[in-house]
């Protein structure tokens, strides 16, 4: 076997080792900080900030940066929806479950399944979520909570029914916060899909596919 060298068997070891993830790294490729224009790297340094503390290069940031008109306007509404809306977490996290699971998008399943067990979810109700069920242990708000999402996924429409529970439960300003964060993890969803973001690891069980 004739001798690579030292540089060539390190470059052949690099490329081979991303071959399972070309195209995570290829679609929306991460940046490098001396590539970014000033307008970019203003966004980067505002989202690497608390409550954030996020890096330009993870999904889906680095997919953002690639517009820093747009991209602000989206890390701004996420603040609001994740932080300042008037959801408890518990249910903030579990509107963002539902939605992952609608869109089977990994990676923001893997992101927020955690989040929405330290907010207080029971794990049964994710993992019915997960399996496309409608989840039998869930609190009457959370009932609220799905039942609207799930008309405006399956149904295109909202019932009177569903309506008033959920303005009971929410008030009009809190369905407007649900509608916001399915629609505004909808896009997230829509372009982890695009950048073919997966879990990059298997400490969150992945979501299965679903029956057709």
């Amino acid at each position: 076997m004739k001798y690579l060298g030292p540089a060539l068997v390190l470059l052949l070891a690099v490329t081979t080792s991303g071959l399972g993830h070309a195209a995570d790294t290829t679609r929306f490729a991460p940046l490098k900080p001396d590539e970014l224009s000033p307008p970019q790297k203003e966004w980067a340094d505002a989202i690497a900030t608390p409550p954030r503390n996020a890096k330009f290069t993870n999904p889906p940031y680095r997919a953002y940066i690639r517009n820093p008109e747009l991209a602000p306007r989206l890390s701004a509404m996420s603040d609001y929806l994740r932080w300042n809306s008037s959801l408890p977490a518990r249910l903030s996290e579990f509107a963002i479950l539902i939605t992952a699971r609608q869109w089977t998008a990994q990676y923001e399943w893997f992101a927020h399944y955690p989040l929405a067990m330290k907010a207080g979810l029971d794990p049964q109700v994710a993992k019915d979520i997960a399996s496309g069920v409608r989840p039998q242990a869930m609190k009457d708000d959370e009932a609220a909570l799905y039942d609207l999402a799930m008309a405006l996924y399956r149904d295109k429409k909202v019932s009177d029914e569903i309506y008033r529970t959920a303005q009971q439960k929410f008030g009009e300003r809190g369905i407007m916060d649900i509608i916001g964060l399915i629609g505004y993890y909808d896009l997230v969803s829509m372009t982890l899909i695009t950048m073919q973001a997966e879990a990059p690891n298997d400490s969150v069980p992945p979501l299965p596919p679903l029956a057709k």
